[in-house]
């Protein structure tokens, strides 16, 4: 039976895991023998089809390319069931979808609207994967314990490091071990700014570039102040090491205060400046804080450029352990929702 999938949101990372669906259907089926349907999406822009049987996603890949209503696409049914206009709420409650991919615009202040729609979907009885960081930094231990008690799964593979498993790895490959330390670079724009900064470009010329390049949104103050950093430190924190922490009990310190001769000065030392999120327990418990840090050349995250991103974690039985990957991306972020619903698949064959 076809695993049926609601999208909130149909931006970059919805449109980005149609085109992995569509592009893999045959691969997914007969290597992993998992079938899927596209029930429903809504978008507040791009508007909003339910179809019990499901959608037609080439189509609707098409129209929102073309900047048209997907209400213009069609679906697989033989009668005319297909609702338009229904809101996200009325989606998740009111759709025959499995799991809910949450992937709304979310204020990372407020965790909004993506925490209504996580608790919407619990209460419905259906999964919820998303790569919204605001739920998982604010009220990921509460948001975990609904699902529990729904017998429902939250996953979050996308909020860290996109597609590359950091969550995924700490859970699966690593356990048995004790982390007793997480050290990353989490922000590929702070890392691009910075790598090209050592090589002798301005902050200001290199953030603009940055922006020019979408690296960086036209108030970048999430990125250079250290906040995205934060909310990912936050999760890492809350998810990995079992703590319960906010993002406003961490001291987080940015990148605006570094300069061009900072950053020679560190190479002149074989050290580089990176903007680090680490997380340490300790004997007083757990501490976590987001600054930039000088790293020496010879740890794994000193040579870690451009917009990548890395984290090391430091176990017991395996020492230190990087991954290194991207941190954003259309496909790379869609591949993210991509784990979580296959590891959800997993669970229920």
């Amino acid at each position: 039976m076809a695993h049926k999938i609601a999208l909130i949101g149909f931006g970059t990372v919805g449109q980005g895991l149609c085109e992995i669906l569509l592009d893999k259907r045959d691969f997914l089926r007969e290597t992993l023998g998992f079938e899927w349907e596209i029930v429903a999406i809504s978008d507040p822009l791009k508007g909003s089809l339910y179809c019990s049987e499901g959608l037609n996603v080439a189509q609707l890949l098409a129209l929102a390319k073309e900047g048209r209503s997907i209400e213009e696409g069609s679906c697989h049914c033989e009668q005319s069931r297909c609702e338009q206009g229904w809101d996200a709420l009325t989606t998740i409650r009111e759709s025959n979808a499995d799991t809910i991919c949450e992937l709304a615009f979310t204020d990372l202040k407020t965790a909004e609207p993506a925490t209504s729609h996580c608790q919407a979907a619990f209460a419905a009885g259906k999964n919820l994967v998303t790569s919204n960081k605001g739920p998982a930094a604010l009220h990921y231990r509460e948001l975990q314990q609904l699902a529990q008690q729904h017998s429902v799964e939250f996953l979050i593979e996308g909020t860290v490091m996109s597609g590359t498993p950091v969550l995924n790895l700490a859970a699966g490959p690593l356990a048995g071990n004790t982390i007793t330390a997480i050290r990353g670079i989490l922000n590929g724009t702070t890392n691009y700014m910075l790598t090209a900064m050592e090589a002798g470009a301005s902050y200001a010329d290199i953030l603009k570039q940055a922006q020019e390049l979408g690296y960086a949104e036209a108030d970048p103050t999430a990125d250079v102040g250290g906040f995205d950093a934060l909310a990912k430190v936050t999760i890492l924190a809350n998810v990995v090491m079992g703590e319960n922490l906010t993002p406003d009990q961490i001291p987080c310190e940015g990148i605006t205060n570094l300069t061009v001769a900072d950053l020679e000065a560190a190479k002149q030392a074989d050290k580089h400046w990176k903007l680090i999120g680490e997380i340490r327990r300790t004997e007083q418990g757990v501490e976590a804080s987001v600054r930039p840090m000088q790293i020496e050349s010879s740890h794994p995250l000193a040579g870690v450029t451009g917009a990548n991103n890395a984290v090391t974690f430091t176990t017991d039985l395996m020492g230190d352990v990087t991954i290194v990957g991207a941190g954003a991306g259309r496909i790379e972020t869609g591949f993210s929702i991509l784990t979580d619903i296959l590891a959800i698949h997993r669970k229920e064959s």
